[in-house]
């Protein structure tokens, strides 16, 4: 199970690069700076802590699966709680404000929904996994 957990960790990851380079290269960057000609709804502080506590997660995951320290497990599943908070707060955002011709109104809904399918996936696979549940 602890595989399974890492390999949906890792398509979420890639669809959330996904996201996050397409948001860079529609100007993200630009409109978080102020830019009246490119409003954006999501903000650097929210978009690099949702990246940096998911990579931070996911590589206690790494070392739980190595070490098998099951404080580890839950280590990675606080990690993703908070990461999913964030994730949460992004979608609203984007949600909100998707017909504003903001650099993530541009995102492909089957990369958006996708990547929060797989989120899902993952904290439920990290939660058995650090019960103990199918091991």
């Amino acid at each position: 199970m602890a595989i399974a957990a890492l390999l949906c960790w890792l398509v979420t990851a890639v669809l959330g690069l996904t996201m996050f380079g397409l948001w860079l290269r529609n100007g993200g960057l630009r409109a978080a700076r102020g830019d009246a000609s490119f409003p954006t709804r999501l903000v650097p502080p929210l978009i690099f802590g949702h990246l940096f506590l998911a990579v931070a997660g996911l590589v206690v995951w790494i070392i739980y699966i190595v070490d098998k320290e099951v404080l580890l497990a839950w280590t990675a599943l606080g990690l993703l709680v908070l990461v999913a908070v964030l994730g949460e707060m992004m979608f609203l955002r984007w949600k909100n404000g998707r017909t504003e011709g903001t650099p993530e109104s541009r995102f492909p809904l089957a990369i958006i929904y996708g990547h929060g399918l797989f989120a899902v996936a993952t904290v439920v696979l990290v939660l058995l996994t650090a019960l103990g549940i199918g091991t």
